[in-house]
């Protein structure tokens, strides 16, 4: 049976985090879970480091502070190459991305390397999100598509699976990118490694409790990550 973990980023998040890890161990009480903490001044590590005292799937990792969830994820996925898991999942502490998908996530895993949480494969699947922040998502993810040619219509949505060898076959010390630009990032150098992606329809419903972590920061580094993603491959030094 092969082994998995389900990694997630928090930051300032103990009104769900608590929730959440309830409802993944119910769903799926064979997979782990793994916190990466980024010294949420509300407590949430604290939290998290007592839950895993009483349930041995549940580990932590704490880091110095707010270091972005690009890093986040990058520290989960070095903790499952060390520790011999073989997919790891990502998603969102704010349950913007609905646990039931996994168990559907875990079926796909098994016949492709990459599946990824798509709001846009079957129309537009996201509520409580402002019209222009879902025009920008949109319009973001349809550049991305024509500048690196990757055929995936949700670059820089955060809920996804990964086959171990996909996160092997990647350098991770050289992604350091955050926010869409990680999602992107990964997505496309799995798809230029010859990977086979996955988009697989979800419904993205915004945060209820707590605020979102968007910028204008983020954003930005997305517009210039794709370019720079685009020439590093055609210059063969992707």
């Amino acid at each position: 049976m092969k082994k998995s973990i389900v990694i997630i980023p928090t930051f300032n998040e103990i009104n769900n985090i608590k929730n959440l890890i309830n409802e993944i161990i119910e769903l799926m009480p064979s997979t782990d879970i793994l916190v990466v903490d980024d010294n949420s001044p509300d407590g949430t590590g604290g939290l998290v480091e007592e839950l895993s005292k009483t349930d041995k799937r549940i580990r932590l990792i704490k880091r110095s502070g707010k270091l972005g969830l690009g890093t986040a994820y990058i520290a989960g996925f070095k903790y499952l190459l060390a520790n011999g898991y073989d997919i790891a999942f990502q998603m969102d502490a704010d349950f913007s991305h609905d646990p039931k998908e996994l168990p559907n996530f875990l079926e796909k895993i098994e016949r492709y390397d990459l599946v990824i949480g798509s709001r846009y494969i079957q129309g537009v699947n996201v509520v409580n999100w402002p019209m222009r922040r879902l025009l920008l998502s949109y319009f973001a993810n349809f550049y991305t598509r024509v500048i690196t040619g990757m055929p995936c219509k949700d670059a820089t949505g955060g809920f996804k699976c990964f086959r171990r060898e996909v996160l092997e076959a990647i350098n991770l010390d050289e992604v350091r990118s955050n926010g869409y630009s990680f999602q992107i990032e990964m997505n496309f150098k799995a798809f230029k490694k010859g990977f086979s992606l996955h988009e697989h329809p979800i419904t993205f419903v915004d945060r209820v409790e707590g605020t979102s972590k968007m910028s204008k920061k983020i954003v930005r580094e997305a517009v210039v990550m794709v370019w720079k993603l685009r020439i590093k491959s055609i210059l063969g030094i992707l």
